[in-house]
């Protein structure tokens, strides 16, 4: 909590303190297996989006040419028959469709609009469906176990995995086998990532296993690049600079539903919790406010708080932040490494949400009159 004898910490004009922000540090999220089950949709920022409301950028044609293409991918999958007419189908001996199951894969960098995308396949199709990152996927194999992730997804008609990035060759290779064991099921598959399937791992893991695996899962993926400059910035204002303490109290204190936390003792709760847990974190946040923010310390950190501004933002949450700026979380060593286009998008990500916070506090009626409108937000972006 809040030092009630600091310099930062005034009373009101009325002499009672102000309520004290709470404190994630506090939050210890609990997620069981059918709550991950039942979680499997896309989150709060692209409820609202579809194929319609993704305006391409008349200066990069692939972004039309892969609107076209979900929309025919979602075309043959709703096509598809049930599951349940599938498993008659194997009963009786014969295939349930004439064509293999193949998955589709976006492909390009950051802020070009791969998750509207995906998202709006998943709304396409009927159920039953699943839509998770690639950590949710990963931490739904570790709770269920592999046959019983298998067993329990294979029912379903379309998953869709946003993020297919590698962090862990095991963690890789695991969701890979499950995703071969699916589309052979007749599970049709889409994925988003900033890299080529036949290149996850290059420059970071080169075992002849792992390689094998990834391109036996690449033959069965049609890939289609989105192309385009970061739509998260274009023509908007530098990002807001750091708080001062005295501006970040004040802002967590007037904000309901706000919390306020020591950067490094948010990056050392969040080394207690899995990836997977983040979004339940940060569940009911009105607004995340950090004091102190400095450079990532090292990989294992970075990679946290990667996974950390991915759930702020997939739930459109605003950051407000005092210490070095945002931009410079990730050290220059980091961003010409192997993981450059997470930190990247961590950074582009972060960069929007504090600009969302300083958009709240400049509209009338303040920060209750702005937050009612970051849930149109979806439908302005690419």
């Amino acid at each position: 909590m809040p030092d009630v004898n600091s310099p930062t910490y005034e009373l009101n004009p009325d002499g009672y303190a102000p309520s004290m922000p709470d404190q994630l540090v506090d939050r210890v999220p609990e997620i069981g297996a059918d709550e991950l089950i039942a979680t499997l949709e896309p989150p709060p920022r692209f409820d609202v989006v579809r194929f319609s409301t993704y305006v391409p950028n008349p200066d990069e044609p692939s972004q039309a040419s892969a609107v076209r293409r979900g929309v025919e991918f979602a075309e043959r999958v709703a096509a598809k028959p049930s599951s349940g007419a599938r498993l008659r189908s194997l009963f009786r001996g014969r295939p349930a469709t004439g064509d293999a199951v193949r998955g589709l894969y976006f492909d390009g960098g950051f802020g070009v609009g791969k998750t509207h995308l995906l998202a709006s396949l998943w709304h396409e199709v009927p159920e039953p469906k699943a839509y998770g990152t690639f950590v949710e996927v990963t931490n739904l194999v570790g709770v269920l176990g592999f046959a019983e992730a298998v067993r329990r997804l294979s029912g379903h008609r379309f998953l869709a995995i946003d993020e297919f990035e590698l962090d862990d060759p095991g963690d890789t290779m695991l969701v890979t086998r499950l995703l071969l064991e699916l589309m052979a099921a007749g599970v049709s598959v889409a994925a988003t990532s900033n890299t080529l399937p036949d290149m996850l791992g290059e420059g970071r893991f080169a075992a002849d296993d792992f390689l094998r695996e990834i391109h036996a899962l690449a033959t069965k993926f049609d890939v289609v690049r989105v192309d385009g400059p970061d739509y998260r910035h274009r023509g908007l204002p530098a990002a807001p600079p750091p708080a001062d303490e005295r501006e970040l109290t004040a802002s967590a204190a007037a904000r309901q539903g706000a919390t306020l936390d020591d950067f490094d003792a948010l990056c050392a709760h969040l080394s207690r919790l899995h990836p997977a847990r983040y979004g339940k974190l940060v569940d009911g946040v009105s607004a995340v406010h950090l004091r102190g923010v400095r450079a990532a310390p090292d990989q294992s950190v970075a990679l946290r708080l990667v996974a950390f501004a991915d759930r702020l933002y997939d739930r459109a949450i605003p950051v407000i932040a005092s210490g070095e700026p945002l931009s410079t979380l990730f050290a220059e060593d980091m961003l010409h490494g192997g993981y450059r286009k997470k930190y990247l998008r961590a950074i582009s990500r972060l960069t929007a949400l504090a600009r969302d916070a300083e958009l709240e506090n400049s509209e009338p009626g303040g920060t209750d009159a702005a937050a009612g409108g970051r849930g149109q937000q979806a439908r302005r972006e690419p």
